[in-house]
């Protein structure tokens, strides 16, 4: 099949950047023809929040593609309108994430199912921002995604989001596939290395909280949760992630629980090769998240092989599952997740969690293969017209 994908890949960094970039690599792998179009700018400086969208790995995730789509530059739009349409695809997939992309990503949208009868898939990692969802948001989503002949979500939640903006839209499930590759992505730092360059003591338990550091995420609670945990553990926190709000908020919160010496904060993007040594150096991954559709920082923790506590928001416990893989907790309760950190390590339920989920597990459950398959699918069933109703 022609199968292409719109989206960022290197030199851009981020969850969605090696999603697309990962995708593309297996579509191909499966043989089809899977032309990736990508972009020559994602957002101007001014817009974006962090230091910058540029991957500094030096070994990054790469695949072949075109960089020909600017999201500010109408004619970038025409341009790939145009290509597309030479390349004679039999199904092109639109990414969705902010609303930052409704002008050209409908535009695009209108103007290819205009101009030919080729079928539109979008990807829907969040159908609304995970800080928004207000009535703008929904209608920007829905400006956008209605022009989808088929659409895929990540999580329950936003399929029921998706079926109440587009009740009659072909919705499809799939959950996200570990980042497996990434554990493979060049030479890291020994771990007992990395632990003495932080400071750790040798055989203090590591909790790793990752991932650009944002108000949903939730840290604050881990950090209420520090002071019960200590009392009956002696574990350390780092938090690994560039920071998108005020980090000397965390640093206060730090201070005033009285857990300052116990966590570490690394305030900057980590490259791909140093990813190993973080998450090798964890005991587990913990994500006290206040709300959430899906979590790519928890399939990268099961790309590592490690275990997951996590908040029930959203669709994380459709794939952290209680007991398994990981501990549920609920969300916004510092007393109930510093109970589950300690039971992860003091209780047999912890071992059976840590011995299962070192196998692979959770890699060989959430596969590129299972997203090709669904692709695969949808253009073959669109073909003959999409069923409707979810």
């Amino acid at each position: 099949m022609r199968i292409g994908v719109v989206g960022p890949t290197y030199p851009y960094r981020g969850g969605i950047a090696h999603y697309t970039t990962l995708l593309v690599h297996h579509l191909r792998q499966a043989e089809h023809r899977a032309p990736l179009y990508s972009f020559t700018r994602q957002y101007p400086r001014w817009l974006f929040p962090g230091k910058t969208d540029r991957d500094p790995s030096t070994t990054p995730l790469r695949v072949d593609c075109e960089y020909i789509l600017d999201p500010i530059n109408p004619l970038t739009w025409l341009r790939l309108v145009r290509r597309v349409r030479a390349d004679q695809l039999d199904l092109l997939v639109l990414q969705w994430w902010v609303p930052y992309w409704t002008p050209s990503l409908a535009t695009i949208a209108r103007l290819i199912k205009r101009s030919t009868n080729l079928k539109i898939v979008f990807i829907c990692h969040n159908v609304v921002p995970h800080d928004g969802g207000g009535v703008l948001d929904r209608r920007l989503a829905l400006t956008v995604l209605r022009q989808g002949d088929a659409l895929i979500v990540h999580s329950e939640q936003d399929r029921h989001r998706l079926m109440a903006l587009l009740p009659q839209a072909h919705i499809v499930k799939a959950a996200i596939p570990t980042y497996a590759p990434l554990a493979h992505q060049g030479a890291s730092a020994p771990e007992r290395d990395l632990r003495r360059q932080l400071g750790l003591p040798e055989d203090a338990p590591v909790l790793l909280f990752f991932g650009f550091v944002r108000p949903y995420k939730g840290l604050e609670y881990l950090i209420q949760a520090m002071p019960h945990i200590r009392a009956r553990l002696p574990a350390h926190l780092l938090v690994v992630g560039e920071f998108w709000s005020s980090r000397e908020f965390y640093a206060r919160y730090a201070k005033e629980f009285g857990v300052e010496p116990y966590i570490t904060f690394i305030d900057r993007y980590v490259p791909n090769e140093e990813l190993p040594s973080f998450f090798g150096l964890s005991d587990v991954v913990v994500l006290p998240y206040v709300s959430a559709t899906q979590s790519a920082v928890v399939q990268l923790a099961f790309g590592f092989n490690k275990p997951v506590i996590t908040t029930r928001v959203g669709g994380l416990h459709e794939v952290v599952h209680d007991g398994v893989n990981g501990l549920i907790v609920p969300p916004q309760d510092e007393l109930a997740l510093a109970d589950a950190v300690v039971r992860f390590f003091n209780d047999e339920v912890g071992a059976q969690i840590r011995a299962r989920v070192s196998t692979g597990a959770a890699v060989n459950t959430y596969t590129w293969n299972d997203l090709v398959r669904a692709l695969e699918n949808l253009a073959q069933t669109l073909t003959r017209g999409p069923e409707r109703g979810g």
